[in-house]
Order: C-alpha cells, then sequence, then structure tokens
C-alpha cells in the first residue's frame, strides 16, 4: 500500500513550478558598463544576466531562500529621501480673537512682520538607484517645492542630492548624487508583467526607522486608469503593503528587477488596505531618460479630446463595449484637424495597437516622439478609415471638460429641457453667443440623462446622429423619440464636445 503524500510534498509541488529559476540569486551577475552621463548622453543601466535556468526548488528552505536572494539583490539599491521646505509660519496672537480688522493695526500680515517666522517642514520618501554615477528615481510629490533633498543610502552614508527633473504629469522625479560606483538596480521590462506574479516593494513606510522595509505580494492588475493621481496613468496594481513613505521606492520582481515605482494607496483609513499603486518602469525608464538628456519630458500631440465608450454608446454606434476611444473636440489646427479626423470618429488602433479605452490611446499618443508618424485606424458612420497624421510636440494641456450646475429639475420624456439659446439666455448660462442653437436649461437628477452625465449649460450639436441646426429641427427630433428609445447625444461643454447615450 502506498504512503499518502505528506502535506509537505504538497506544498512543494505546488510552488515548483510557480517559483523556478527564482532561486540562487548569488549566482546572478551584474555586467556593469558605465562610463559616466551628461545632460547631452544617455544613462548607462545597470544589466544582469542569469546563469540558472529551470532551477528546481528541492525544500521548503531553498523556497524560501529565493525571497531571501530578491531583497538582498535590490536592497543595496533603495535609498531614503529626505527634504527640507522654509516657508513663512504666522504666529498666534492674542488679538487674534478680536478678528482681522485688528490686523493692520498690530501689525500682523506682511512678509516681514514680527508676527510671522519662518519654519522648516521636512518631508520624507523613497527612491531608487538606477546608474552607478548616481541617478535616482522617486516620486516628483516627494520633492516637489523642496528647497533642500538629501538621502540615506543602505550603508548609513547621508549625502547631498539635487533635483534634476520632474514630470508631474506622471509623478515621476529624478535627483542625483555626486558619487560613484553605487549599486544601480536593473530595470526590468513592466510590459511583460502578468496578473498573478509575485513582487516585492521596498522602502521607508512611516518614517526613517523604518528604511528598507520589505513586503511582498503579487501584482493584482495592470493598466490601472482613471485614479485621479496624474494626468498620464497606467498604473500596477498590487497588495504589497505599502505606507506613506514608500513613495518613491521600488516595486521589483523574482528577478530583483525594477518593474515599478511605488507611488500611492487607496485607502479610507490613510493606511495600507491591500490596494497599492506603482508607476510602470517602462513609464518611468522614459521619463527619466528624457530628463537625464534634454532636461525635460516632451511628449506628441494629435488635438482631439476622447471619451470611453459604455455599453449605451456601443448600442446607438454598432460597436462593442471597450472596443476603440470616441472623438469629441477636434482642435482648430492641429494634426488631427488637418488631416481629417472628425467630432464622432472612433479610433480602434494605433500604430497597429487595438485601443481599448481612452486611458489607453492618451498614453500611446503621449508616449511617441513628436514629428513621428501615427497611424490611426477609425470607424466612421459604419465603415473604416485609415490615416496616417505626424503628431506635434504636445505645447499645452488639452481642454478640460467644464461641468454646469443643474437649474431646476423638469418632467419630460428626456428627463430635461432644451431650449433656444438666445442671446439673453447665453448671457445668464455665461456662454458664448452664437455658440448652438439649443441649450440644456434643466435637468432632473433622477434622469437617465443625469446618470448618463447631461448638464445644464450644455450646448446640444445632434441628436440621435442628427445636426440640429435650429430649435425647430431640434423640436421635430424630439417628437420622434418615445418611451424605451436609445437616445444618442453629443453636447458642447466648455471647449470640448461629449457624446452621451442613454434611455428613455
Amino acid at each position: 500500500m502506498r504512503n499518502k503524500p505528506s502535506f509537505i510534498q504538497y506544498f512543494l509541488l505546488v510552488f515548483a513550478g510557480i517559483a523556478v529559476g527564482a532561486l540562487v540569486f548569488s549566482n546572478v551577475e551584474f555586467n556593469l558598463s558605465f562610463n559616466g552621463s551628461s545632460l547631452s548622453s544617455k544613462p548607462n543601466f545597470a544589466t544582469a544576466t542569469n546563469n540558472i535556468e529551470n532551477y528546481p526548488i528541492q525544500s521548503l528552505k531553498s523556497f524560501n531562500e529565493a525571497f531571501v536572494q530578491i531583497a538582498e539583490s535590490a536592497t543595496p539599491s533603495v535609498v531614503t529621501i529626505f527634504t527640507e521646505k522654509t516657508v513663512n509660519q504666522r504666529m498666534q496672537s492674542p488679538f487674534d480673537f478680536f478678528g482681522s480688522p485688528f490686523d493692520d493695526f498690530f501689525g500682523m500680515p506682511g512678509e516681514g512682520s514680527p508676527n510671522r517666522r519662518k519654519e522648516v517642514q521636512r518631508g520624507l520618501g523613497s527612491g531608487v538607484i538606477v546608474t552607478a554615477d548616481g541617478y535616482i528615481l522617486t516620486n516628483n510629490h516627494v520633492i516637489d517645492g523642496a528647497d533642500t533633498v538629501y538621502i540615506r543610502t543602505s550603508d548609513n552614508r547621508k549625502i547631498s542630492a539635487k533635483v534634476i527633473g520632474s514630470d508631474p504629469k506622471t509623478d515621476i522625479a529624478v535627483i542625483k548624487v555626486d558619487e560613484k560606483n553605487l549599486k544601480p538596480v536593473v530595470i526590468g521590462d513592466s510590459d511583460k508583467l502578468r496578473v498573478g506574479e509575485w513582487v516585492i516593494a521596498i522602502g521607508s513606510p512611516l518614517g526613517e526607522n523604518l528604511a528598507r522595509t520589505v513586503t511582498q505580494g503579487i501584482v493584482s492588475a495592470k493598466g490601472r486608469a482613471n485614479v485621479g493621481l496624474a494626468d498620464y496613468e497606467d498604473f500596477i496594481q498590487t497588495d504589497a503593503a505599502i505606507n506613506p513613505g514608500n513613495s518613491g521606492g521600488p516595486l521589483v520582481n523574482i528577478n530583483g528587477e525594477l518593474v515599478g515605482i511605488n507611488t500611492a494607496i487607496a485607502s479610507r483609513t490613510g493606511g495600507f488596505e491591500g490596494i497599492g499603486f506603482a508607476v510602470p518602469s517602462n513609464m518611468a525608464k522614459k521619463v527619466l531618460t528624457s530628463l537625464i538628456t534634454t532636461g525635460k519630458v516632451t511628449r506628441a500631440y494629435l488635438g482631439v479630446t476622447i471619451q470611453d465608450i459604455d455599453e449605451n454608446l456601443a448600442r446607438a454606434m454598432n460597436l462593442k463595449a471597450g472596443e476603440g476611444a470616441l472623438v469629441g473636440t477636434v482642435i482648430d489646427g492641429s494634426p488631427a484637424a488637418k488631416y481629417g479626423i472628425k467630432t464622432g470618429d472612433v479610433i480602434l488602433d494605433f500604430n497597429g495597437v487595438r485601443v481599448t479605452s481612452s486611458a489607453v490611446l492618451r498614453n500611446a499618443i503621449a508616449s511617441q516622439s513628436p514629428g513621428s508618424t501615427a497611424k490611426l485606424r477609425v470607424f466612421r458612420d459604419g465603415s473604416m478609415k485609415q490615416f496616417s497624421i505626424p503628431l506635434q510636440e504636445q505645447s499645452a494641456k488639452e481642454p478640460a471638460s467644464k461641468r454646469s450646475a443643474s437649474d431646476d429639475a423638469v418632467s419630460t420624456l428626456l428627463g430635461f429641457r432644451g431650449e433656444e439659446l438666445t442671446a439673453e439666455r447665453a448671457q445668464k448660462l455665461k456662454l458664448k453667443p452664437g455658440a448652438g442653437k439649443v441649450v440644456v436649461t434643466a435637468i432632473s437628477p433622477s434622469s437617465n440623462a443625469y446618470r448618463a452625465g447631461l448638464r445644464a449649460g450644455d450646448i446640444i450639436y445632434s441628436l440621435n446622429k442628427q445636426d440640429v441646426r435650429s430649435y425647430s429641427e431640434y423640436s421635430t427630433l424630439v417628437s420622434k423619440v418615445k418611451k424605451g428609445d436609445l437616445v444618442f447625444i453629443l453636447v458642447g461643454r466648455g471647449v470640448s464636445k461629449i457624446y452621451f447615450a442613454f434611455n428613455l
């Protein structure tokens, strides 16, 4: 009779296939070649060659040793970042309780007032060394506005640092210390990272006393956008414990390679709740290289505002939800306008890569170099079109959507009231006279139109794919809709054009 496998044997079988090749990092050779960096040359990054393939896990001890080797490989590259910022702080006065009319009399306001004092605000974060001659990656919010920056290394050296550059749009910054022969991390390819992979976060959570804390987890998701942390978001989500102070520190894979820069957490308490976000290493590396070589980050510009396609919009346009990005505004004089992109176009492919959301397309455009040519596959009125468009350099922010407050609710089939945009009404709603023919003047908060995103002050350009060129045309189109219909509407809001679709 055969003996039943022990618990230990089951455990080893489960993890053997996952951790193959992750062991014996003491045998990983780091081949470094650094010639120094300057603003005119590209940084020289560390490279690694793993000499052991398909190394078998033979015991729990060897499995445990794999994680020890990962931590020992990456930790020397991690630094704690300290910042100082001098601010003018107003001192409390016994006369404060009398209110502001006494301020001028007692001389409290003003830069040179004796009732103001200079105060030093101190901050703390993390960073990771990426070149042997002292370039360090961190977050923009770690060093933003700092007068003084210095680091503490893994061997407890305190070194002054200078800010090379920062990119608030991705929350990435680069600082530099005047040191040689530092231990840089190897930068991995974040595009190859898969959901479910093990990762390790290293940093200084909550204070210097917890410097180089190592936490382990998995990649929970990729491509997280609309988090509200940066203009260009493509975050790696992880359940490796991340807390305040971890910002700017590395997220590494089981090869000890940098795959992300830990940036933020989603939390209702301010502490770790299992949801952390990291900027992918590929995005961070591109920003890093640009800041070192040119001193700034340049991005390409197409000249459109775009939005996701939800289920209602998809049904109205005979598309699949999550397929493509819908063009709203086409900016006058932009590459998109010059080469024929129109409001209502759906961009399905960008340079041969499928577009699944507006965030994917926005990041893809921004990652291109100004002057490069973008190849677009576009769906327009039931047919496919191809465009080749030379991209310009992005010089300003794309127009932001402007939301207007709702007027009194109305109860109609549509859930909103559309009225002629007269000069008097335009003045009342603070709209430009002649901006359109029909404007939403009131909307019910309980209506499907409101839930879809329509607001008072929106100018109606088309209804169910029919242009609205007069109030009488609008009235005719409205008279044709009935309860249960899907309404497809194009509106203008501020300088943007936005599509909405909803059932009556």
